[in-house]
């Protein structure tokens, strides 16, 4: 195993290790599964086509028609004719979705109880490697 992906998986488990109390306070102040949620953050930036909203879920086509299925039982989304593509459908944001994501987001998402005591300069080298993932794609 590389280097890098010996800390990327360390950081990826400190992430993961240190979200579930985020996790189960949305859920509770949205009375949604949590895969319902990340369909609906997916939205956010506007519609999309199944297919890429699958992708954007990193899940496969039928799972994510069963969320985007739901979600329109519950008035959140709406399916759409696509503009250009006759067979394709774009699932967006209904009214009540848009109310539902501003409720989820506002459930305050605290760092690790560490992550406060970084120095001013610890925090400023986290965030340059931030953008400097964001920058390569990852």
């Amino acid at each position: 195993m590389s280097r890098a992906d010996e800390v990327w998986k360390q950081l990826v488990q400190v992430v993961w290790e240190t979200r579930e109390d985020w996790r189960q306070r949305v859920v509770a102040a949205t009375g949604l599964p949590f895969g319902r949620i990340r369909a609906l953050r997916r939205l956010i930036g506007g519609p999309l086509a199944l297919r890429d909203l699958a992708q954007a879920m990193s899940t496969d086509a039928p799972a994510a028609t069963v969320a985007v299925d739901d979600l329109e039982d519950r008035g959140l989304v709406r399916r759409t004719p696509h503009p250009t593509n006759g067979r394709m459908k774009l699932v967006a944001l209904t009214a009540a979705g848009k109310r539902m994501v501003a409720r989820l987001e506002a459930v305050s998402d605290v760092p690790p109880s560490g992550f406060a005591s970084l120095s001013a300069a610890d925090l400023a080298a986290v965030q340059r490697l931030v953008d400097a993932l964001k920058r390569s794609g990852r």
